[in-house]
Order: structure tokens, then sequence, then C-alpha cells
């Protein structure tokens, strides 16, 4: 017995000296707060392999949220992205104006259009003329072709035959070139033409009122786009202008004028289709004479001069324009088509018996090989020759000039 508790208190002391001689667990620290710069630490003394064993095991690694909070909290701020610029903001569409009054157009561009419009009558004339002249003296046979050239071309036989005359009487039996013949004959048609040249002018009438002009023409003849092309000539001067839509058997006559009207800035009186053209003439000049209007052109219905009823409801509307002004109408154009050649001869004759027909414009000249017929209805007739129209453009009627149409219709340069 006493050695068992001998051997007992031996094993608590043994078992004491152990526990003393363990080294304390390593207490775990707080992981320090990162700093943006940290000194370098001194070495750790170095320990046993024993202790470091327990350090390991006993400290917790430090949670990853941790770390990236305060890598976070060290990173630098990353730089605000420029703001992109501001696109600029669209200019505002301007409201549409009037049609501003054209700038004037140099001479070169308008002759150069007529030049170019007169193509089909002058290539056409040029080339035969220079298939007659290949001999150097000029005689009979060529005077004879000369002649059946200029015909071809709808100057017309009388016409042809004055021009061969008087190019026989100066230059006979003499030398000459092509080129010399051209300018000879723009010189001679020049002349001719040049009583005919006259610009259109509209004057307010005595006893007050609009001036009234009545437009007539066959059918197609191009009555209504002239009227507007006139419209726009006569309201960059400043006039106030107003349109009769006096075609009352097409609807799309009057949709037509109406077109011209909203463009030109001029009001348009019009009725339903098959109304009586007289009243409506009677009811446009009471309403331009009320509204202070400068000009009426009154549009009429397109007609051919053969069929006489037409003719004679033409006849009416001049009457019924008379109740209000006995003068009225002040200006009658008669409109004319260039493609229809030598048959203008026989328009200018009746319209001239049914109204009295005080001016012609000659339209579609770009589109004709048969523009020489201005130069026999000058010589014929000897009325006045407004304007021309080359084009479907607004500026496309100008005042006509008798040397400048008369070199283009030769194919030689305006100068």
């Amino acid at each position: 017995m006493i050695w068992f508790f001998r051997k007992k208190n031996k094993d608590k002391e043994e078992d004491k000296k152990q526990e003393e001689a363990q080294p304390p667990e390593a207490e775990i620290e707080p992981a320090p707060e990162p700093e943006p710069e940290p000194e370098p630490e001194p070495e750790p003394e170095p320990v046993e392999d024993s202790d470091r064993i327990e350090a390991e095991d006993v400290l917790e690694p430090i949670p990853q949220e941790t770390t990236s909070a305060s890598e976070d909290d060290l990173a630098p701020e990353p730089e605000p992205e420029p703001e992109p610029e501001p696109e600029p903001e669209p200019e505002p569409e301007p409201e549409p104006e009037p049609e501003p009054e054209p700038e004037p157009e140099k001479s070169g561009g308008w002759l150069s259009r007529l030049t170019k419009g007169l193509s089909k009558t002058s290539s056409q004339l040029t080339e035969n003329i220079a298939a007659v002249f290949t001999k150097k003296k000029l005689d009979a046979a060529m005077l004879e072709e000369l002649e059946e050239a200029l015909i071809v071309a709808d100057l017309g036989p009388e016409t042809a035959a004055a021009l061969t005359g008087a190019l026989s009487d100066e230059r006979f039996g003499k030398d000459i070139t092509e080129e010399e013949v051209r300018e000879f004959l723009a010189e001679k048609i020049t002349e001719i033409l040049a009583p005919v040249m006259q610009p259109l002018v509209l004057e307010a009438p005595e006893g007050g009122g609009p001036c009234v002009v009545l437009v007539a023409g066959v059918n197609g003849a191009g009555k209504t786009t002239t009227i507007g092309k006139m419209a726009h000539h006569y309201r960059a001067q400043g006039k106030n202008v107003m349109l009769a839509a006096g075609d009352t058997f097409r609807a799309a006559a009057v949709e037509q004028l109406k077109i011209w009207g909203d463009r030109t800035g001029c009001p348009v009186i019009s009725k339903e289709t098959g109304a009586d053209a007289g009243a409506l003439a009677y009811e446009a000049y009471d309403a331009a004479k009320k509204q202070g209007m400068d000009i009426l052109l009154l549009d009429t219905a397109g007609r051919l001069q053969n069929k006489t009823e037409l003719m004679a409801e033409l006849e009416k509307v001049v009457r019924v324009l008379k109740k209000h002004d006995e003068a009225a109408p002040h200006t009658t154009l008669l409109v004319l088509d260039a493609t229809v050649g030598q048959n203008a001869h026989s328009q200018v004759d009746i319209f001239g018996k049914s109204v009295q027909v005080t001016g012609l414009i000659m339209t579609k000249l770009d589109g004709s090989a048969k523009g020489g017929v201005i130069v026999s209805l000058a010589q014929k007739f000897g009325l006045p020759i407004h304007a021309i129209g080359i084009g479907e453009g607004v500026d496309d009627l100008r005042p006509f000039d008798a040397r400048d149409f008369a070199r283009s219709l030769m194919g030689l340069e305006n100068r």
C-alpha cells in the first residue's frame, strides 16, 4: 500500500513538470490595419519548430473579405471618365418663306441655256448649211440649197426667200465661207426680229381696278405654266397678283393653277368643274378689285382654233370683263407651242379674229427643232413677242431678245 501511494504521487509530480515545461499557447492578435506605406519590421527571432507548428495550427486565416476591403481602401480611386462632349443641337429648320427675288443671272448663264435650248433647231440648220457651202464662190445652186435648209428649219418660204435674196445681193459670185454665211443670216434675222422685241409692261388702268391679262392658246401650249411663271415674276417686283382658273372644263387645270398659287403666294379664284367661264371671269374681276390687286391673270380653257363654239365662249369672257371695265382685258396673250411649227400661223390668225391678241409668248423651244417659226411669225404678223420659255423652271420664262435668239439659232456664240 505504501508503494502504491508513492507511485501515484510520483506520477502527479511528473505530470505537473510536463505542464510547466509546455509553452503557453500563442495568443491570437488581431490583424493590424494596413497602413498606406508600412515600414519594414525586423525579422522575428527564430522559434523552435514545435512552437511554429503550434502557432500555425492556432492562427486562423484572415477572411478574404477583410483583405479585399483593405485593398479597396488602399487602391486609388479611379479617375472619373470624362463626360462625352455634348453633341451640338441641330439648328432649327427655318419656316418656309416666299421665294425671294432671284439674283440677276449672269448673261452667260441664260444665253448658254438659250443656245442649248435651241440646239435641236440650230444643229440641224448649221449641218445643212455646212453641207451646202463646200465651194468657195457663192452660186445659184448654193443659194437654192440654202433656201431649202431655211424652210426645213421652219423659217417659212417667204422668210427663207428674203434671206437668200439678201445674201445673193451682197455676196453672189464672191468667195464666202460657211461661218460667214451664218454670221450674215444671224444679222439679217436680228433685223427682222428687232421690231417685235418688246418686254411685257403691265400698268394700272386709268379708272382703277386690276390690270387684267387674258391668256389664251390651244390645248397643251403651256398656258397655265406660263401664268405661274408670270405670277412669280410680278410678285418678285412687289405686285399684288390674283389668279383666275378660267379653264373650268378640266379639274386638273384648276389644281395645277392652285399649286402655282401656293408656290407664288397668289390667291386663286375658281369654281366647280363645268361652271360657266364667263361667270368666273366676272367674279374674279370683282374679287381682285375689292382686294386691291394690281394684276389679274386669267387662265382659259385650251381650244383648237377650228372649234367655233369654243372660240365663241372666249369672246363671251371678253364681253363679261368689259362690263367691269370697257378697256378689259388690258392685255391678251397668245401662248404658242414651238413644236407645232408653221401651224402657229393659223393659231395667230384665228385667235386674232376672235379676241384682240396684243402679244405672243413662245414656249417649249428647248424641245423643238422648229424654233425658226418665230422669225416667220414676226415677219408676217408683226405682233410683239414678249417672252420665250426654254424649260419648266420658274425662271425659264425670259424676255425675248432678238440678237441673242438669232445668234443661238445659227449656232453662234453670243458676245
